[in-house]
């Protein structure tokens, strides 16, 4: 069905996004003959999907079938669409805003979400946060664009993850980056080491000795914006995915709509 036959959603993708996506979504010409549903009305009930959180067989039905949008959404995250989308997305913001295509410095974080019975083996306790769930780690630019993503069981160090994500950042940076902000969480010889081994200089950022309420860190509020734009997603406020792949994909997704969505206008003239 097409998006002019029904009733549009606030999810739906804009003329405008959809110009910037469909490259990335593209895995077969568009008249090809075994693809049956309007590719735009797919990335539609995605979208819908990880708005609004529903279960996937709780589409709306004049969406194509809910097992249409889950095989297509992992085509797309198993062909690193998104990612690329959100590697793509970064560089156009940051040349739209006068920076240099790729950063020198990153923050890395995590967060854990609850666990769902669809969780499995992957369910640990974090016992910082008291709670049972996966976790989160992501890498991001000065101003908030995703650079790495990884998700793994909550009781997992956030230092331990340290090497994989700097790992990629310097990958997908071509080796620009030299500082990596990082919170208490990231202390120890052994981080140190391996943020040094790929040339990063990791710099912990303390919250004062006397602390009283909210305190504004400095650089790390970044990451912790980037999280708060999550919670605009309500299919990421908890672990709902069987597979850590789909998990990782859908938060990728829904970074590069937000993004979409507050700086379509600098993205589609750089992009042109």
């Amino acid at each position: 069905m097409d998006v002019s036959s029904r009733k549009p959603y606030p999810s739906d993708v804009s003329d405008e996004e959809w110009q910037f996506v469909l490259p990335y979504l593209t895995l077969m010409r568009q008249d090809a003959p075994q693809r049956r549903h309007d590719l735009r009305e797919v990335f539609n009930a995605l979208r819908w999907v990880v708005r609004t959180g529903a279960q996937w067989d709780y589409l709306p039905h004049e969406f194509p079938a809910w097992s249409v949008v889950y095989q297509q959404a992992r085509r797309w995250i198993a062909a690193g669409g998104f990612e690329a989308m959100a590697h793509d997305l970064r560089t156009l913001l940051r040349v739209a805003a006068g920076r240099d295509p790729e950063p020198s410095a990153v923050i890395l974080d995590s967060r854990t979400i609850q666990s769902t019975p669809m969780s499995g083996d992957r369910a640990a306790y974090d016992g910082a946060k008291r709670k049972r769930g996966s976790k989160i780690h992501i890498a991001v630019d000065t101003p908030g664009h995703l650079l790495a993503l990884r998700v793994t069981p909550a009781d997992e160090q956030d230092r331990a993850q340290v090497a994989a994500l700097l790992s990629e950042v310097q990958e997908v940076t071509d080796n620009r980056v030299e500082i990596a902000y990082v919170d208490q969480g990231y202390t120890g010889a052994e981080p140190t080491a391996e943020a040094a081994t790929r040339g990063v200089e990791l710099v912990v950022v303390r919250l004062p000795q006397a602390k009283r309420g909210f305190v504004l860190l400095p650089r790390r509020w970044v990451v912790e914006h980037s999280f708060a734009w999550l919670a605009k997603c309500r299919r990421l406020a908890r672990d709902y995915e069987r597979a850590p792949a789909v998990l990782a994909g859908l938060h990728l997704l829904a970074l590069v709509c937000l993004l979409l969505a507050r700086h379509l206008t600098p993205v589609v003239q750089v992009h042109n």
